[in-house]
């Protein structure tokens, strides 16, 4: 057996999230019906994040195990023969048979992003957030700072959680603007249930002041999510990168696992 490491983009539109559930389909389900094609064998695959119904990704990283003899570097192309156009694999690897996509990672980068002008866009629709009032930019860029460092941010999860701590430690967060697109970025070691989308809404809410500047930093001392505005809709988040420590692919074992 040898476990298979994927980079897998797609357009979360058509899809019920990430996790192959009951009551809708999951792009983890998508591509295990692949996986069945091109190796004859149910096989099951770990990915690095559960990603909600209409979230995209760039680059999800997927783990799986498999005895068959296709080369580690041709599965996207025997994968994207049997795979619907909106979800490509991009890269496959292999790696040690402890390796884990989920719990090895060390960081994630998602991407969240707003049309920000009087009319939407017909052909970015799936992908952006449109807010047609003017938001103030500068009122949400000072809010941004107070997001990062290792803080507590209970007050940033939705009800559903599972994690079994709220401390997180975020390394960037900031808000570009070109041609009335809002791109927010924001890295950092682990993510709570809907976190990106909290910041999100509470930034555009902050940019149409509806709350404070302050509203992050207020939050952080609360630890009260009514202290945050919406949570903004899935279409606009983008799973973008996951990292991993190098000892990851050469020594998994060295490493404590992340929860």
């Amino acid at each position: 057996m040898r476990r298979i490491l994927l980079s897998v983009e797609y357009d979360g539109t058509a899809y019920a999230g990430w996790q192959r559930q009951s009551n809708g389909l999951a792009v983890q389900q998508v591509l295990e019906e692949a996986l069945f094609s091109a190796c004859g064998s149910a096989i099951a695959v770990t990915g690095s994040s559960r990603t909600d119904a209409g979230v995209h990704a760039l680059a999800q990283k997927v783990h799986f195990d498999t005895d068959s003899s296709i080369p580690p570097e041709k599965y996207p192309f025997v994968l994207n023969t049997f795979l619907p156009p909106d979800i490509r694999v991009q890269s496959a690897m292999e790696v040690p048979a402890d390796f884990h996509a989920r719990f090895l990672s060390c960081g994630k980068t998602y991407t969240y992003r707003i049309r920000n002008t009087r009319h939407g866009s017909a052909l970015y629709r799936n992908l952006c957030w449109h807010v047609p009032v003017p938001l103030d930019e500068s009122a949400m860029r000072r809010s941004l700072p107070d997001l990062l460092g290792t803080h507590d941010f209970a007050a940033f999860q939705a009800a559903g959680g599972t994690a079994k701590t709220t401390v997180r430690t975020l390394d960037r967060a900031d808000l570009s603007h070109a041609d009335g697109n809002l791109t927010l970025t924001v890295s950092g070691n682990a993510f709570l249930y809907n976190m990106v989308r909290i910041i999100a809404g509470t930034l555009a809410e902050i940019g149409l002041h509806r709350l404070g500047s302050d509203a992050f930093a207020r939050a952080l001392v609360s630890g009260n999510r009514l202290d945050l505005g919406m949570t903004a809709p899935p279409h606009g988040l983008e799973l973008t990168e996951v990292r991993y420590p190098k000892a990851a692919f050469t020594d998994p074992a060295s490493l404590r696992w992340h929860q």
